[in-house]
C-alpha cells in the first residue's frame, strides 16, 4: 500500500472533519476499481462500523461497500451482519448512507448478492414501525434497482416488485414502482 493511501485511510478517523472528508473522498475514488490493499485495512473498517462516531460508521460502511469488489476471499460473507446492522443505525443519516451503498456488495458475486437481497428484504419488512419507513423502503427499492442494473439478475427485479406489492399505502407503492418503469 502506498503512503498516500495509508495516510488517507488513517485520516478517515481524524477529528478534523475537513481532513476526514478529504480522505473519504480520496478513498472512495480509489476504490471505484479493485485494489490490492483491501485486506490491509479490512479489519480496521469493520471495527469502525461500531465506532462511537456516527460519521465514522457511515464512512466505514461506504468504504467497505466499495471494497467488496476487492474481496476474493469473500470476507464480506463473514462481516455482512455488521454492515447490515448499520442500515439500522440510531442516526438515520448514517443508516441511509449504508443503505444507499450496500448494493455494491451484492454486485461482487452471487454469494454476496444473496446476502444483500435477503438482508434488504428483512429490512424492508422490519422497518414498518419506524419513523422513516417510507424513506427506508424507497432506499431499499433504489438499492435493488442499482444492483439489478449492475448484474442484470431477473430475480432481483422480481424480489423488488414483490416487496413493493406488500406496501399498503397506494401513494408509496406507486412511488416505489417508478424506480422500475424502464
Amino acid at each position: 500500500m502506498n503512503k498516500d493511501i495509508r495516510k488517507n485511510l488513517d485520516n478517515l478517523s481524524s477529528a478534523d472533519r475537513q481532513l476526514q472528508n478529504q480522505a473519504f473522498s480520496y478513498i472512495l475514488e480509489v476504490t471505484e476499481k479493485p485494489v490490492d490493499w483491501a485486506y490491509e485495512t479490512w479489519d480496521e473498517l469493520v471495527a469502525m462500523l461500531s465506532s462511537q462516531d456516527n460519521h465514522e460508521r457511515a464512512i466505514a460502511a461506504q468504504v467497505l461497500c466499495n471494497l467488496a469488489k476487492s474481496d476474493p476471499e469473500k470476507r464480506m460473507l463473514r462481516d455482512s451482519a455488521a454492515l447490515l446492522a448499520v442500515t439500522r443505525d440510531e442516526r438515520f443519516v448514517t443508516a441511509r448512507h449504508c443503505l444507499q451503498a450496500i448494493w455494491k456488495v451484492g454486485a461482487a458475486g452471487k454469494d454476496q448478492q444473496k446476502i444483500v437481497v435477503e438482508g434488504l428484504e428483512r429490512r424492508f419488512n422490519e422497518c414498518i414501525t419506524e419513523k422513516n419507513c417510507t424513506l427506508i423502503r424507497y432506499d431499499i427499492c433504489q438499492c435493488l434497482r442499482n444492483l439489478y442494473d449492475e448484474v442484470g439478475d431477473e430475480k432481483i427485479r422480481e424480489k423488488a416488485l414483490e416487496l413493493i406489492d406488500t406496501e399498503e399505502d397506494l401513494k408509496y407503492k406507486k412511488k416505489y414502482r417508478t424506480l422500475w418503469k424502464s
